[in-house]
């Protein structure tokens, strides 16, 4: 009997707890989740708190302004507060977005293109480039490699497997001639995995970007076989301008949070008129030296090569939304054969009004 009262007891107090906890709980759990900036979009509209972006590799040159922005205090003048979080691949970083894990990505554009397909509208709202900033390497142990051509039966590097670099080879391999399962793509990643990859012979051939590019020519592992890096070499390759890397929200966001959006779009196309009123040694002085990957000369010297890819203002190209269509209906299923409304994949609303 005493031991089925100390039971009864105790059960008792479990009880008044677990309702105080769940009282606590719901009295402290809405501000501190604001205040995380977790509750930045509500059916009210309300401003966001902390803006995070996820970027596909702020490492990656493509992606210097979001870094840029952040080490030049742009954002702070803005009086918003950004978190930027790295994630490797851009499909990736896609999937934090829908997932609301983050407010906006700094990726490629083809995303808007590619989600728009599967019922989703996403937004570029400044435009960061005109033209990819990749480059397809072969690797120097396979020198019978001359042309995308020869890459028939090879296994070729790209970020993932539904990643801008899987549509751009398979594009840039069906303009060669090859025919479907005649290259096999393999997701190596970027800087340190995807050199590996080519120095084991996992993949013969890959793209990448900056600063990658330039440590396996600088070692002598890898040339060039295709360069995506300037306008008129992406106009050659692909047939037009490609716009690429991005400032990307979900539509719905952008609608309910313009002065945070413009606030956005101030910082960064004011970083786009730095990137081109300075030099290239200016504009690495401002980075962590972690970005230079031990090679300060060589990041610097392939900085300034690239500089053409970056627009001046966060303005889509005009003709470039087209080209990513035609690349994309080509290749990627959810694309092929689906009607895209292209002017609901992008604005220039904020660019056009930064000041």
């Amino acid at each position: 009997m005493g031991m089925e009262v100390r039971h009864r007891s105790r059960f008792l107090r479990e009880d008044a707890f677990m309702r105080f906890g769940r009282g606590f709980l719901h009295a402290v759990s809405l501000p501190v989740l604001a205040a995380a900036g977790l509750f930045a979009t509500t059916a009210l509209g309300s401003a966001a708190e902390k803006i995070t972006i996820m970027v596909g590799g702020y490492e990656k040159q493509i992606y210097l302004p979001a870094k840029l922005a952040e080490s030049l205090g742009y954002f702070k003048d803005e009086g918003i507060e950004v978190e930027l979080l790295n994630e490797a691949a851009g499909v990736d970083a896609e999937n934090q977005l829908l997932a609301g894990a983050v407010q906006g990505v700094v990726g490629f554009y083809d995303h808007c293109v590619d989600l728009q397909a599967k019922g989703k509208f996403v937004q570029s709202v400044v435009q960061f480039s005109q033209a990819p900033g990749e480059v397809e390497l072969v690797s120097t142990k396979h020198p019978d490699v001359k042309s995308f051509a020869d890459l028939k039966g090879k296994s070729v590097g790209v970020t993932g497997l539904g990643s801008s670099t899987n549509f751009l080879t398979l594009f840039m391999a069906s303009k060669a001639g090859l025919k479907g399962g005649e290259v096999t793509t393999v997701p190596v990643g970027a800087g340190g995995t995807f050199i590996a990859a080519m120095q084991q012979d996992q993949i013969q051939a890959g793209m990448t970007t900056e600063p990658t590019i330039s440590r396996m020519l600088k070692t002598g592992e890898a040339t060039v076989l295709i360069d995506l890096r300037t306008p008129d070499a992406t106009r050659a390759a692909l047939g037009g301008l490609y716009p690429a890397a991005s400032l990307y929200m979900e539509a719905s966001f952008v609608e309910a949070h313009k002065d945070e959006v413009q606030k956005l779009a101030n910082a960064f196309v004011k970083t786009l008129k730095y990137i081109h009123a300075h030099s290239a040694e200016e504009i690495a002085d401002q980075l962590p030296k972690s970005f230079y990957v031990g090679d300060k000369d060589g990041y610097v010297k392939a900085l300034e090569a690239g500089k053409p890819m970056f627009t001046q203002d966060g303005v889509m190209p005009e003709d470039g939304p087209k080209t990513v269509l035609a690349v994309l209906s080509e290749f990627s299923k959810n694309v092929k054969g689906k009607q895209i409304d292209l002017s609901k994949t992008y604005t220039t609303e904020f660019v056009k009004n930064a000041k």
